[in-house]
């Protein structure tokens, strides 16, 4: 029997537990046996949180009715994100959809594109998404079947009512045992592993795996084990965050389908939409930006949108302080660190829950069978999620080092190529002569596909130096007519959408059907 302890519970903690118990049958079967050992007086930071289109797998491989999710988790749908003012700071924006552009896997149209690029964005000329997303659209009918879709989403949730839902599916419906209590000290064996975890409840919990879910605490992997952290501040600056809910000024105000990324001056506001409120917070560099200037500037941002002054005088903002990086293994002995204890770098693009998606599965998928066995598993996982980072680092860096803002020594700061890593510069150089295609991608796995890469580049307005002018004549035959097709698709979704709020409101009626 394999005894598996996760230290911590929240999303991180109960995803890993679910993805977990689910693989392994340990609701009947004894084999696998998974435990949450959680203290009762941890707060989630409930400010609205946004997934990938991978979280609805997640949540499927759990057996879980997205109906229920909905319902009980302020759940609403997210499309993608939209950036405003990151190119010029003048009212510019562009969508960077969760739908692939038309044509992929089996055609790259980017390059058909580039001509034509001073005609019509690259996102509207390739996918439907940001136009429908602009007109706050759903991306299914009520008709559509659970988890199925018409274009591709995630979603925006409120996290702390998440945290708990995943509870109470887990420990009924899986068979996770569920501990209340605080870890007060851990016991290693003679050759460095632990074995067991005393609680302030007097219990001791032995285990053969452990897995960190204590968030910026990194109880076990940081505190105990002492892992180095790698700090990635000189890079993606970003360290604080100021962050309030806020409701809406009446119950038919428009959900929006993406979350909304607006530069400021220091830093750039999100913007998530619920059903109930929205999630809004001003993520910025303390190096650049003192707490009182970045208050007035999250105050700024509610008044630009709409917010009455009756509001805003009773919201209290959060702070929240973080260092950008990662610890340097996430695998160490018998303990692996899922969630912020892993690290954490800005949520820009909503990197968090899907690393925790994808620690969970590989960690499902590949579950030791002895110590022998783990030191191989950690090494491949420490290998793949190293990769992940950098990959995470480098495309966050992207959207700043594309600017072309230079009215604060922020953007200049963030601009600059000496923050730049060489493999970011490496794919830089070979855009200048070529899209960027699955050439570039270095794993069958990809945390971010091409397609993201193409969406960022040419929204911020890249201009490469050469457009591919010697294309095949058939090639541009097929281009015309996959650009006719996402406008002929374009056309039947408008027609078809309901909106977010009428979706989610049938959805809380009805139900979606069940496949």
């Amino acid at each position: 029997m394999t005894k598996i302890v996760i230290v911590g519970g929240g999303s991180a903690g109960w995803i890993s537990a679910g993805l977990l118990a689910a693989k392994h049958n340990c609701k009947d079967s004894t084999s696998v046996q998974v435990y949450v050992v959680e203290a009762p007086d941890i707060a989630t930071v409930g400010v609205g949180e946004g997934t990938w289109p991978s979280m609805r797998n997640t949540l499927k491989d759990m057996g879980i009715s997205e109906t229920e999710f909905i319902k009980q988790c302020d759940v609403s749908f997210k499309q993608g994100s939209k950036f405003v003012n990151w190119q010029s700071g003048a009212s510019d924006a562009y969508y960077h959809p969760f739908t692939l552009p038309v044509g992929l896997p089996e055609f790259n149209i980017a390059p058909y594109w580039l001509p034509l690029r001073e005609q019509v964005s690259f996102t509207n000329a390739v996918c439907a998404q940001g136009i429908l997303s602009e007109q706050s659209l759903a991306p299914k009918q009520i008709s559509t079947p659970e988890y199925a879709f018409n274009l591709n989403y995630g979603y925006h949730l409120n996290a702390g009512k998440f945290g708990e839902f995943l509870k109470q599916h887990c420990t009924k419906q899986l068979g996770v045992n569920h501990i209340q209590g605080k870890v007060t000290k851990i016991n290693n064996d003679q050759e460095g592993f632990i074995y067991s975890l005393d609680l302030d409840t007097k219990q001791q919990v032995l285990g053969d795996l452990f897995i960190d879910c204590t968030g910026f605490s990194s109880l076990l992997l940081g505190q105990h084990y002492q892992v180095p952290f790698d700090s990635k501040q000189h890079i993606l600056m970003n360290d604080t965050a100021m962050a309030v809910q806020v409701p809406y000024e009446n119950e038919s105000s428009p959900i929006a389908s993406c979350t909304i990324s607006t530069a400021q001056q220091a830093g750039w506001a999100w913007d998530i939409g619920l059903p109930t409120r929205r999630g809004i917070g001003y993520v910025y560099s303390s190096a650049h930006c003192d707490d009182s200037v970045a208050e007035q500037t999250l105050y700024d941002y509610l008044t630009k949108t709409g917010v009455s002054a009756d509001i805003k005088d009773n919201l209290t903002p959060r702070k929240i302080s973080f260092t950008p990086g990662h610890r340097k293994e996430f695998w160490h002995k018998n303990v692996v660190a899922i969630g912020i204890s892993a690290g954490f770098i800005e949520p820009l693009e909503a990197s968090a829950l899907v690393l925790i998606e994808l620690s969970a599965r590989m960690v499902a998928e590949q579950l030791p069978q002895s110590r022998e066995h783990m030191a191989l598993v950690a090494k491949r996982f420490n290998k793949t999620f190293s990769y992940r980072w950098q990959r995470i680092v480098d495309f966050l860096k992207l959207h700043y080092v594309l600017s072309h803002r230079d009215d604060s020594d922020y953007w200049k700061d963030m601009r600059g190529l000496d923050s730049v890593s060489d493999s970011l510069k490496e794919l830089m150089d070979i855009w200048q002569f070529q899209s960027p295609s699955k050439q570039d991608n270095q794993h069958a796995e990809e945390l971010f596909p091409f397609a993201s890469f193409q969406y960022v580049l040419y929204g911020m307005g890249y201009q490469p130096k050469a457009t591919g002018s010697a294309f095949k004549p058939q090639d541009i035959q097929e281009s015309r007519r996959l650009f006719e097709q996402n406008q002929q698709h374009l056309s039947r979704l408008h027609k078809a959408l309901p909106t977010n709020r009428e979706l989610l409101s049938k959805i809380n009626q009805y139900g979606l059907p069940r496949i």
